[in-house]
């Protein structure tokens, strides 16, 4: 998993409440359990103004030109700035898979569904949480400002504007130590190597019926 540590980028602004993973990543596109390959499907009925199915060449599909993410201004964002619940609907861990690999490391949010929140987590992509006044106060921001973008420093746990004026946001500290390192449950489990090979290796001697057969 990436290591999630500072972060400068350009904002992309999604200004609608409730969004949930079915319109984060359809439900045609979740055929692969693999982590990668989903950014060119993210927000898929938003953003093409035709039905995808898997195996289409989404180059050679018409985009939306009302939908934010395909303004040239917004181009190259990493942060995405949204409205309450983002994330809401099925469990699935392919939306937070979907973003990442769109190009998105952290969503600002006034609210998130909580397995959602959760899955960010465990792929490396930062949700945070700011009240809706900040909130509201931030898309006025990026609409009058093209190139907006915004700095993320997880080690202090603040949002910083271009003006200088800073949004502080919670994180558990195992979240951010998670994030800070680049690890996910795998990796985690990963650290103790050397220990889990000691107790199984101690398990052998000790019931080494378990083990014939």
């Amino acid at each position: 998993m990436k290591a999630f540590t500072k972060l400068t980028a350009v904002v992309a602004p999604l200004d609608r409440a409730n969004v949930d993973t079915d319109a984060i990543i359809p439900k045609q596109f979740l055929k692969s359990i693999k982590r990668s390959g989903f950014g060119p499907n993210a927000f898929d009925e938003w953003r093409y103004l035709d039905h995808g199915e898997p195996g289409m060449d989404n180059s050679k599909r018409p985009l939306n030109p009302d939908f934010p993410l395909n303004k040239p201004r917004y181009r190259g964002a990493q942060i995405l700035l949204t409205r309450k619940n983002f994330g809401c609907g099925s469990s699935r861990e392919h939306a937070p898979w979907a973003l990442d690999d769109y190009g998105f490391r952290a969503v600002i949010a006034p609210s998130f569904a909580d397995i959602f929140f959760n899955n960010c987590y465990k792929n490396g992509l930062l949700p945070i949480v700011l009240d809706e006044d900040t909130v509201d106060g931030l898309f006025r921001e990026v609409e009058a400002n093209e190139g907006y973008t915004l700095s993320v420093d997880l080690e202090r746990q603040i949002v910083t504007t271009p003006s200088g004026q800073s949004f502080a946001f919670e994180i558990t500290e195992h979240r951010k130590h998670c994030l800070l390192n680049g690890l996910d449950e795998i990796g985690l489990t990963l650290q103790h190597a050397d220990e889990i090979r000691g107790f199984e290796a101690e398990r052998k001697n000790s019931q080494p019926w378990l083990f014939h057969g």
